[in-house]
């Protein structure tokens, strides 16, 4: 049923959305180390250094064509609700015109620069190439469904791509056909799925379609553009390494790299899925309420990292030896390396999301950008004499500095003392006693409907 120009969402609990999309979360974080070992195991370091760097290209490129839309279709669609139909229109349209000008200009500068295709076929960057419109509309659609609380088709939309990573990889490596260019086709197929499952849930469930708005548009790249260039360089954070190190030190390095990096974002997970969940929250608080439902959430998640972060730290032999192999063993150090910069990205990712949901992106931008700054100046220094381990360290002080930088600024815009940001004596046993309660609430529910008889109704 469609109100008013949207779909008449009921706003699930905070507690219930975030465990959900967190399962989701792990559960591709699980499908992605498989497949990743399915790779490994069967192509080497080298081979899987080569799935790595071309879908690294992809993902880097795909979200620095996006100019931000998805941010304005986040904070707008959330704000605004009889817009949507007019922002999914847009979306596609830019996603078409962004994508491609992406293509046509990573082509050119692959022309001049040989040396930053690395050691991939030019069969192989072209299919890359093509992927990037449907990459890139898939991040709109996402956002402008998550905007009206969505979450169920966007955790599907997540599942799609590491579960046909995984059953195709998998057949082709028992069957001795699997390839880098296979595993890579293999990827972009299921992120195509992923984006044609948010399209039809925009077509028939939310708002659907209808006519391109030229103002709207000029009205979500000015928003967006203000947010984008502190979502490129925490992308850069996050991806530009691997594009370096694998132009730089080869695919054999890249490989062990990534596999360090496949763990890592494990700990990525919770941030993510937190900032994803309270984001229609945010945009609809006044800024002290924004700031307190923020601060409440950055501290159970530094929480949960710290623990996490001290187990993975401990258990790297067992992640990258005894899972991927004695040819993995030089992915051990340069997981624990990674593992020190995780608070960080804690940081970045929760209050930086909270600041754009308060349309402030710029100042986001600015704390962004001294960890991205950090990245490139250490990648430059430290990945030709060191290689993985150069890249690893770069990483993990950028993303201790971005995340600093941003804890002050978020507390200066939106007045949170630094040390509400601080867990608090005592909240290890409140968390704990919320999380069984809520446990044993779902139980009951659950216990009751299967004990209450059908009496005709739609079942009747």
């Amino acid at each position: 049923m469609r109100t008013g120009g949207r779909a008449a969402a009921q706003r699930p609990s905070f507690f219930a959305a975030a465990a959900f999309t967190y399962g989701t979360n792990m559960a591709v974080a699980v499908l992605s180390l498989v497949n990743v070992l399915v790779v490994a195991r069967t192509l080497g370091p080298s081979g899987r250094g080569g799935v790595a760097f071309l879908t690294a290209i992809a993902w880097f490129t795909s979200n620095m064509a996006t100019f931000g839309v998805q941010e304005a279709n986040a904070n707008l669609a959330g704000a605004e609700p009889a817009s949507r139909r007019s922002l999914a229109t847009n979306s596609v349209l830019l996603a078409l015109l962004f994508g491609l000008g992406a293509a046509l200009l990573l082509a050119g500068l692959i022309a001049v620069f040989p040396g930053v295709a690395g050691e991939t076929s030019t069969g192989l960057l072209w299919l890359t190439f093509a992927s990037l419109p449907i990459l890139v509309l898939g991040i709109y659609m996402r956002f402008l469904v998550q905007a009206d609380y969505g979450f169920g088709i966007t955790n599907a939309a997540w599942l799609i791509t590491p579960v046909a990573n995984v059953g195709m990889n998998g057949l082709l490596a028992a069957l001795g056909v699997l390839s880098v260019g296979t595993a890579v086709g293999t990827w972009i197929v299921g992120q195509t799925l992923a984006t044609v499952l948010l399209l039809g849930y925009v077509g028939r469930r939310l708002a659907g379609f209808g006519r391109p708005d030229l103002r709207l548009a000029r009205r979500v790249l000015g928003f967006g553009l203000q947010s984008h260039v502190g979502r490129v360089m925490l992308l850069g954070n996050y991806r530009l390494d691997q594009w370096l190190l694998g132009a730089i030190a080869g695919s054999r390095e890249l490989g062990l790299y990534s596999v360090a990096v496949a763990w890592a974002e494990a700990l990525w997970y919770l941030p993510t899925t937190l900032s994803a969940v309270q984001r229609p929250d945010l945009v609809r608080a006044a800024r002290r309420e924004a700031a307190r439902i923020a601060t409440l959430i950055f501290r159970a998640a530094v929480l949960l990292t710290v623990v996490a972060s001290a187990a993975m730290f401990l258990l790297a032999p067992f992640f990258c030896v005894i899972i991927f192999g004695e040819e993995f063993r030089g992915s051990i150090i340069d997981l624990r390396v990674l593992v020190l910069g995780s608070l960080g990205v804690v940081a970045l990712k929760l209050l930086g999301n909270a600041l754009t949901a308060q349309r402030r992106p710029v100042l986001a931008s600015t704390a962004i950008g001294t960890g991205f700054a950090t990245t490139i100046v250490l990648d430059v220094i430290l990945i030709p004499h060191y290689g993985g381990l150069g890249a690893a360290i770069a990483s993990s002080l950028a993303y201790t500095a971005g995340g600093l930088a941003i804890v002050i600024i978020f507390s200066r815009a939106l007045g949170s003392p630094v040390r509400d940001l601080v867990p608090r004596r005592g909240e290890v046993s409140l968390y704990r006693r919320t999380v069984s309660t809520r446990l044993r609430r779902a139980r009951s529910v659950e216990e009751a409907e299967k004990a209450e008889p059908l009496d005709g109704g739609e079942f009747g």
